[in-house]
């Protein structure tokens, strides 16, 4: 098949649309199709080389070092660019939406190079487009944005909320966008109930298939673990990952234990986390980085005696079966779809009541005083990660859905020429 793989923004690193895009488009030419990833601002790195990637350009407006930066006029090309830069001024965030008109620009010129185009994410309006093209269009929706924008304005004080509701201003184009597209990828079956339920589309829309790992890459290392490090990965200044539950727990344990916090994430410079870890007085004991590769990254989770994923929802989370596939043993909050990829409590996982801080300090502290427990759980872990996560399955099974959106785009246009409409 030819495809066309859609990516609003694909950062590389520490999970979300960046690696779904590598090692999806990876696996899908490893089974023998054409894939061209479209990509918004930042550009995906490590890309297969008989991937071919195509740069849609924006104007980058959240780019580092200089975000919400004032664009020079001369940036300024078309009414795409007017739109983009006029959202953001007025609080919101345009990058799905304007995305999206883009790539269906590009790809009204393209219709004939390909099969099937798969949208990342963005369920922007330029999918309407493209599919009144004739061209079949799939979706994954990761989770539905909803969840994240009710836990933003629950943590968001008065002032600033409605500055948050103008931020999730483009959900209700995605709940619009998605109700129209028959063929939905998501990744867990808690998150398809959830897409079901926010965004109004029917059970029958929506196909699971989980996310995979790489499990040469993450994988158990030979040197000893290093005692008392916790490990997380998170956008650790949203609300919606919990990391200041942990934050106040490993203020807690550090009394008791010889602890450290590797925290995997980029800080808000003086945001709330920074501010949070220097009230707790823990700043000798966490350790922060961000930008990892992929190998660097295992080799942090491989020596951890523990890893944590403190959410407060998840529609699924990569960094979770990256620490199964390395063996290291997992606390995790019992909420959205984390009690489904990692199995039941103690499976392979210790799970913990969402933003309960004490729950989290009682289970972590029973971790860190049983090396016994800690290996078993890895064990189980790694088990798992083999036999139910890999990239390799991940492609499969979505060209099963892509040939299901080919079948009922051949059937719909077969019709409309057999009533003489046009196609």
């Amino acid at each position: 098949m030819r495809i066309a793989l859609l990516s609003y923004r694909s950062k590389t690193h520490c999970g979300g649309q960046g690696v779904y895009v590598r090692h999806l488009s990876q696996g899908l030419v490893e089974l023998g199709h054409h894939v061209e990833v479209f990509s918004g601002q930042p550009y995906p790195e490590g890309i297969d080389p008989r991937v071919v990637l195509n740069k849609v350009p924006s104007l980058d407006l959240y780019r580092e070092p200089d975000p919400f930066r004032i664009p020079h006029p001369r940036e300024i090309r078309d009414r795409i660019d007017l739109l983009e830069l006029a959202t953001v001024w007025t609080a919101g965030f345009p990058e799905p939406r304007t995305f999206s008109l883009r790539a269906a620009r590009i790809l009204a010129q393209r219709r004939n190079d390909f099969d099937v185009v798969h949208d990342n994410q963005s369920l922007g309006t330029g999918l309407i487009k493209i599919a009144a093209m004739g061209l079949p269009v799939v979706a994954t929706v990761h989770h539905p944005i909803t969840r994240d924008r009710l836990l933003d304005l629950a943590a968001a004080p008065w002032w600033r909320k409605p500055l948050v509701h103008r931020w999730y201003g483009f959900s209700k184009m995605q709940e619009r966008v998605a109700r129209s597209i028959p063929e939905l990828l998501t990744v867990s079956t808690s998150s398809a109930a959830d897409i079901a339920t926010d965004f109004g589309v029917s059970l029958a829309q929506l196909s699971v298939v989980p996310l995979g790992v790489d499990t040469t890459v993450f994988t158990p290392s030979a040197q000893p673990r290093i005692p008392g490090r916790i490990i997380a990965i998170a956008s650790a200044d949203r609300p919606l990952k919990g990391v200041g539950h942990l934050l106040r727990a490993v203020a807690k344990l550090r009394t008791e234990h010889d602890i450290e916090l590797q925290l995997v994430a980029k800080l808000e410079t003086n945001g709330p986390t920074e501010k949070l870890i220097a009230e707790l007085g823990i700043s000798d004991i966490v350790h922060t980085s961000s930008g990892l590769s992929d190998t660097e990254l295992a080799q942090l989770l491989a020596s951890a005696e523990i890893a944590c994923v403190p959410s407060l929802y998840e529609g699924f989370s990569l960094p979770a079966v990256e620490a199964m596939a390395s063996g290291t043993p997992i606390v995790a909050s019992r909420a959205g779809a984390l009690p489904e990829v990692l199995g039941p409590d103690g499976m392979c996982a210790r799970l913990v009541r969402p933003g309960d801080t004490d729950d989290l300090i009682r289970v972590l502290d029973d971790l860190l005083s049983s090396p016994d427990e800690r290996r078993r759980l890895g064990l189980a872990g790694r088990r798992r990660a083999l036999a139910v996560y890999s990239w390799e399955s991940v492609a499969a099974q979505t060209v099963h859905v892509y040939e299901r959106a080919v079948a009922r785009n051949t059937q719909q246009r077969d019709a409309a020429r057999a009533l003489g409409e046009p196609c």
